[in-house]
C-alpha cells in the first residue's frame, strides 16, 4: 500500500457498514439461540487466546502481508516523526486519559446506578485496556484506510515490545496495585496474530514474485485473496458476538454504561494523533495508522490480566469484553473518516528523514 494506492472499494468495502450492523445481530441471535456453540467456541482457547479467533485472524491479516513491499519497513524505520508520535501518545497519554475518563463515569457520573465495589471493578478493566495498544487488528485498519503498512509494521514491533516494559509499571502506578505481566498471553498473541502471518506472507511474496513475476503475483494471487480478509472480519465479527451475545442480552444498561467513556476515549485519542499528525506536516499515509494504532486496544492482554487479577466473572473481565465488542464498529467508522479526509494531510511521503 502506497501512496499512490489508487485501489476502488470493492462491493464488501463499499457496504461496510450495513455488513457489521448485520454481523452484529446475527452474532447475539445465533450465541441466544445456541448457547452451546459460544462454550465450543470458547473452549478452544490457550491463556485467553481463542484459536478460532486467530484463524480468522490469519485470514484477515495474510492477505495484507503479502501486498507489504518490505523495503518500506526500512523506509519506515528512517522518518521517525510517526513513531515517536505514536509513543508519546500510546504510553504518555492514552493511559491517563482512559483512567480520568473511567473515573469519572464511574464514580460519579454513573455512581447512583452502580455500586461503589462494581464501579471500582470497572474502572480497573477499562485503565487495563488504555495501557494495551493494539497489534494485530490495526493491520486491518491500516490496510482500509489505505495508509502505509510498511510504518504500520514498524509501530506494531516497537508497541509490542514496550508493552513489555511499560505495561506493568503503568498499571501498578494507575491501580494502586502490583499488576502481573501475561507474558505467555502476549507472547501468543503477537506470535500467532501479527508473526505467522507475517512470514507466511513474506515468503509467499517472496516465492511467487520470483517464480510468477511481479505482475502476475498483483493481478492473480494477491486478487484472490482480494475479499478474504473482509469477509474474515465479518466472520470475527458474528464470532465475537455469538462468544458475547449471552451476557449483552442479560446486561445491556451495563453494556452500554461500560462503552459510553470507552467510545469517548476512543475518539479522543484518535482525534489527538489525527491533529498532532496534520500539524506535524506527516503525510496521510502516516497518520492514518499512526492515529489509530492509539485509538484500539490490544483486548487479550487486557482481559487475561483482569481474569487473574478479579476473575473470570468480574466487572474488569467485563469491562474488557465491552472494549473488545465495541472496537470493531467504532474503528470502522473512523476508517471512514479517515478516508474522507484525506485531502487535509500531505499527500507525498517525506523526501528525507528528520532526525
Amino acid at each position: 500500500m502506497t501512496a499512490k494506492d489508487s485501489r476502488p472499494l470493492g462491493f464488501f468495502e463499499r457496504y461496510l457498514t450495513l455488513w457489521v450492523a448485520l454481523c452484529m445481530v446475527a452474532g447475539i441471535l445465533i450465541g441466544f439461540l445456541f448457547p452451546g456453540m459460544a462454550k465450543v467456541i470458547n473452549a478452544m482457547s490457550i491463556e485467553q487466546v481463542n484459536l478460532p479467533i486467530g484463524l480468522l485472524l490469519f485470514l484477515m491479516i495474510y492477505p495484507i502481508m503479502i501486498q507489504i513491499d518490505f523495503p518500506q519497513v526500512a523506509q519506515a524505520l528512517k522518518t521517525p516523526r510517526p513513531v515517536l508520535t505514536t509513543l508519546v501518545i500510546n504510553w504518555g497519554i492514552k493511559p491517563f486519559t482512559m483512567t480520568f475518563f473511567a473515573w469519572i463515569f464511574m464514580f460519579f457520573i454513573w455512581a447512583p446506578f452502580i455500586p461503589e465495589d462494581m464501579a471500582s471493578e470497572y474502572f480497573a478493566g477499562m485503565v487495563l485496556l488504555g495501557i494495551a495498544p493494539c497489534t494485530a487488528m490495526v493491520f486491518v485498519w491500516s490496510y482500509l484506510s489505505k495508509a502505509n503498512m510498511g510504518l504500520t509494521l514498524v509501530m506494531v514491533a516497537i508497541n509490542s515490545l514496550t508493552m513489555l516494559v511499560l505495561y506493568a509499571p503503568l498499571g501498578s502506578v494507575l491501580l494502586g496495585v502490583a499488576l502481573p505481566i501475561p507474558f505467555i498471553t502476549l507472547s501468543l498473541t503477537v506470535g500467532f496474530y501479527v508473526g505467522v502471518p507475517l512470514v507466511a506472507g513474506w515468503l509467499s511474496r517472496r516465492y511467487l514474485i520470483h517464480k510468477k513475476g511481479k505482475e502476475w503475483f498483483d493481478t492473480v494471487y494477491v486478487a484472490k485473496w482480494g475479499k478474504v480478509s473482509i469477509i474474515a472480519l465479518l466472520a470475527t465479527l458474528v464470532s465475537l458476538f455469538i462468544l458475547q451475545g449471552d451476557v449483552i442480552l442479560r446486561s445491556p444498561l451495563v453494556i452500554v454504561m461500560i462503552a459510553i467513556p470507552l467510545i469517548i476515549q476512543t475518539f479522543a485519542i484518535f482525534g489527538l494523533g489525527y491533529v498532532v499528525c496534520r500539524f506535524l506536516g506527516i503525510s496521510y499515509e502516516d497518520a492514518a495508522p499512526t492515529s489509530m494504532i492509539g485509538a484500539s486496544n490490544h483486548f487479550e492482554v487486557a482481559i487475561a490480566v483482569a481474569i487473574t487479577m478479579f476473575g473470570v466473572t468480574s466487572g474488569a473481565a467485563l469491562a474488557a469484553v465491552v472494549g473488545l465488542l465495541i472496537e470493531v464498529p467504532i474503528m470502522l467508522a473512523l476508517v471512514r473518516f479517515c478516508l474522507r479526509t484525506k485531502a487535509f494531510f500531505p499527500s507525498e511521503p517525506e523526501k528525507a528523514p528528520i532526525a
